[in-house]
């Protein structure tokens, strides 16, 4: 099973904790020896998605969706960043420079081509910006691959 993984950053406390315990949840489900977590590692889901995938025996697939992503995140994170890179089994790069919109969406399209599912970490309301996670849930469903919403009930970002 080839799991990608979109979602929002930035979560609060009880956000994240019932996205993180919710994203465990679905890793374990799946048999460790053919799970291919499929990621781009920006801070929140991507990288707590990466996590669980590790720590549940899967493979880690990366996609960069520009030279300057890493610059582009929160220095706080670019530890974190850079232990999931370092333990990826493949790297997909989109061949943008620049960490923009467009790399982000581009970014995007590769790991939905590369995934069976993806999971959603989406509060169902529209992109505050192109390439966001309404986008990335739209172009999956028009390309045909099965989307998973993970999103507690009442919560907003």
């Amino acid at each position: 099973m080839r799991m990608g993984i979109t979602g929002h950053r930035g979560l609060g406390g009880d956000v994240e904790g019932w996205v993180r315990e919710r994203l465990g949840v679905v890793v374990r489900a799946c048999d460790a020896a053919g799970l291919v977590g499929v990621s781009c590692l920006a801070d929140g889901p991507d990288a707590w998605f990466a996590e669980a995938v590790l720590a549940h025996g899967g493979r880690l697939e990366v996609v960069i969706p520009a030279a300057g992503y890493r610059e582009a995140l929160p220095e706080w994170h670019h530890a974190t960043y850079d232990a999931l890179l370092e333990r990826a089994s493949e790297c997909h790069r989109t061949g943008w420079r620049e960490s923009t919109s467009e790399a982000h969406m581009a970014g995007s399209e590769i790991l939905v081509g590369l995934s069976d599912v993806l999971l959603a970490v989406w509060d169902g309301e529209p992109a505050r910006g192109f390439g966001g996670t309404a986008d990335v849930v739209a172009y999956a469903e028009r390309s045909g691959v099965p989307v998973r919403v993970l999103w507690p009930e009442g919560a907003t970002r």
